[in-house]
């Protein structure tokens, strides 16, 4: 007798849970997000929350071929979360300001109680108003 296609999806689903880890899964839903405006791109790709050194970490990337990134994204960004809680970074790792194109990594500590939405936000000189970047977890 074979098994139904109902049952079968069932159990692949079962297994999926049990042998995926949390954090790999909130990683999933937490996907890479790009802003352009002004000839300026800005990528965005958080890491998953909480995990290593207790700090929330998010890869930046800023990409224009018309302007000098200047930004201090120690100042300019902000964490907030879904209840209006707002996170000034930690810490800066990467290219400091100038050039056409820069990478690095900004760390925020790790809101308590566990926020069931981020938004990130980079306010750009020059810009009505700021990038959002926005994630369920």
């Amino acid at each position: 007798m074979r098994p139904r296609p109902t049952f079968l999806a069932a159990c692949l689903s079962w297994a999926l849970l049990v042998a995926v880890p949390m954090p790999a899964l909130a990683q999933a839903a937490m996907s890479t997000q790009t802003s352009s405006e002004r000839g300026v791109t800005i990528k965005v790709t958080p890491q998953s929350p909480g995990t290593g050194d207790g700090r929330w970490e998010f890869h930046i990337a800023l990409d224009t071929h018309s302007a000098d990134l200047r930004d201090d994204l120690m100042q300019s960004a902000r964490l907030t979360t879904g209840d209006g809680r707002s996170f000034k970074p930690v810490r800066w790792t990467g290219a400091g300001p100038g050039g056409h194109h820069r990478l690095g990594v900004l760390a925020f500590e790790v809101p308590a109680p566990p926020p069931g939405v981020l938004e990130l936000r980079i306010v750009r000189a020059g810009e009505a108003a700021p990038r959002t970047f926005r994630w369920k977890l």
